[in-house]
């Protein structure tokens, strides 16, 4: 997105709101361009998947007047409550999506350790988590793939093109003495063991949430939520695989 598509999105965001308040706040203000602004952002590409869900279900600013004026009885509340709704949308446009705050420890990491595919995958999955939430997934779930499939090309351990995430990661702790049957201290079976637990969960919420196969029209659908919580365990455990791996061959970047 170039800057002047940055600026003039941020207008629209900016007269949108400007319209909503207006009429929550009984405001004389400009209300003329909702209809217009409204179908322009909820198409929108990139932040139609963010523009709150009370714009979706009033096209109209009269029909949001009534449930505005249920939920909040102050001004100021009514204000509060629409800058809030639109901060996602707003940040991610201006650059400063929301995120985890490891996201940059991640990424430092993970460009040491594969920048072509490992580092470039793991992007992938920040930046899709609010708009994309879908993509997200998918690219959480390819993350500890490509991290799992490079560990054991270096350790030259065969493993089958089409194994699954599961299979992979049962390989790699083994490689890395990482598999909680290779540990007799209970407090490192159960921290191992819910690592296996987690990855085998990314696994199933891909299969069942991500844009990687075909649903009916009742399947559910991924929400930001979903796919923050899935990047981001996703992120932790890339973080926990490549500094053990690091360390093993006695790299003091590992941290």
């Amino acid at each position: 997105m170039t800057p002047e598509e940055r600026i003039e999105l941020l207008q629209k965001l900016d007269a949108l709101q400007a319209a909503l308040i207006a009429m929550a706040t009984q405001d004389p203000g400009d209300t003329q361009p909702y209809p217009r602004l409204r179908r322009e952002l909820l198409t929108h590409p990139v932040v139609g998947p963010m523009i709150p869900d009370f714009v979706r279900r009033y096209p109209d600013l009269g029909q949001f007047w009534p449930f505005i004026k249920r939920k909040f009885k102050t001004y100021a509340e009514r204000r509060e409550y629409i800058w809030d709704e639109f901060s996602k949308a707003v940040q991610f446009v201006e650059g400063l999506e929301p995120g985890a705050p490891a996201d940059a420890d991640v990424s430092e990491l993970l460009k040491t350790f594969d920048e072509a595919h490992v580092y470039a995958v793991w992007q992938k999955a920040i930046q899709r988590r609010i708009a994309d939430p879908e993509g997200a997934i998918t690219a959480a779930r390819t993350l500890l793939e490509a991290i799992c499939k490079r560990i054991l090309d270096e350790r030259t351990v065969d493993y089958a093109e089409d194994a699954t995430l599961p299979t992979l990661y049962k390989l790699t702790a083994k490689q890395l003495n990482l598999a909680p049957d290779q540990h007799t201290e209970l407090v490192f079976r159960q921290i191992l063991g819910g690592c296996q637990a987690v990855v085998e969960g990314l696994g199933s919420v891909r299969n069942k949430l991500s844009d990687a196969h075909g649903r009916g029209r009742k399947a559910a659908r991924p929400t930001p939520r979903h796919a923050e919580l899935a990047v981001n365990l996703a992120g932790a455990m890339a973080t926990f695989l490549v500094s053990t791996w690091k360390e093993r061959h006695g790299d003091s970047s590992a941290a």
